[in-house]
């Protein structure tokens, strides 16, 4: 039987957790504003769209990057026809999805290394960058409508799998240059009683008076990131009440690519607060399991990110580790 009064003061730090969830939620409501405006503060230029990079440079401007957007890496030089066809097509891509993913080219001349670590036997060669894993996309020539249908398909991908929406593009700013930091006002709304309340509700262990509360917030407010990172903990919490520990982990250990036991398991581990075993647990499903029940254990990996606040270092190296889970 679980406590009455069991919190998640065991898993994280909270206030770092909603710290971290209000800045997501900054971040999102910016990009979103700046889309409807047609761009604004804390927009990227068209120009930045499109990057040079180096041997020096690529765990920054790309590894690091592609954690929050997808980078696509084009391999060319100066002597190389196709490529001089090619280039030219990906960097106008690159302005027309608006933000949906950054190009960087990387001459090969000048960076042996690189070619060599991407087994590139010839170009122009183009791979992606997701979630710092990397995915062959197409060598050759390829037609304009074949690489888009490749970057709609590695969009959607980002998106869908990684939560990975891209940069929100200011025509107007300037190219290279630091964008000012953004603040957004709080929604406005009564929100402080309902919050309070759900809290309260929490604490005393009434969690599905907790859940109520937060949704009610959620329904008039979507985007408001104490409700949603409250929601999350209040639900993670509903779905280990009254579970018996010792059989979760006697079924999980019997059982290591049944999806079902994995993923409870995996909600005692956070709870418990063993963070990175929850999310080792369930990325080695993952590589165990296909269709639905691979697919339903990576949306459950993807709620505990959420529970802990994808600011979070063992978030970042997660995502990574599922990347390559899926690729």
């Amino acid at each position: 039987m679980q406590p009455r009064n069991m919190s998640m003061s065991g898993v994280v730090d909270l206030a770092a957790v909603k710290a971290a969830q209000e800045a997501k939620a900054k971040a999102e409501q910016a990009r979103a504003e700046a889309v409807r405006q047609g761009g604004g503060p804390g927009a990227v230029s068209p120009a930045d769209l499109v990057i040079d990079v180096d041997e020096a440079g690529f765990e920054r401007d790309v590894l690091q990057r592609s954690t929050e957007v997808p980078v696509v890496i084009d391999f060319w030089a100066e002597w190389c026809e196709p490529c001089k066809q090619l280039s030219p097509v990906l960097e106008r891509l690159a302005v027309e999805y608006d933000g949906r993913f950054l190009l960087a080219k990387v001459d090969v001349d000048a960076n042996q290394m690189l070619m060599q670590q991407f087994g590139i036997q010839g170009i122009p060669a183009v791979f992606a960058v997701v979630a710092g894993q990397a995915l062959p996309l197409f060598q050759g020539a390829a037609s304009e409508a074949q690489i888009r249908q490749t970057l709609d398909q590695l969009v959607q991908v980002a998106e869908q799998r990684f939560g990975l929406t891209g940069l929100a593009v200011d025509p107007e700013a300037e190219p290279g240059g630091a964008q000012p930091e953004v603040e957004v006002a709080p929604p406005a709304g009564p929100y402080d009683a309902l919050l309070e309340a759900a809290v309260q509700a929490l604490d005393s262990g009434d969690l599905a008076g907790a859940v109520q509360a937060y949704k009610n917030v959620l329904s008039d407010d979507p985007g408001n990131p104490e409700a949603k990172l409250g929601l999350a903990q209040a639900e993670l919490l509903q779905r280990v009440q009254g579970l018996d520990p010792q059989q979760v982990r006697r079924d999980a250990a019997d059982k290591p690519a049944d999806a079902r036991a994995q993923i409870v398991a995996a909600d005692l581990d956070l709870v418990g607060g063993h963070v990175e075993d929850a999310f080792g647990r369930l990325i080695d499903t993952i590589r165990r399991t296909a269709g639905d029940d691979r697919d339903a254990v990576r949306v459950r990996l993807l709620e505990l990110f959420e529970v802990v606040g994808t600011d979070d270092p063992r978030v970042a190296m997660s995502r990574r580790a599922l990347a390559r889970a899926l690729f």
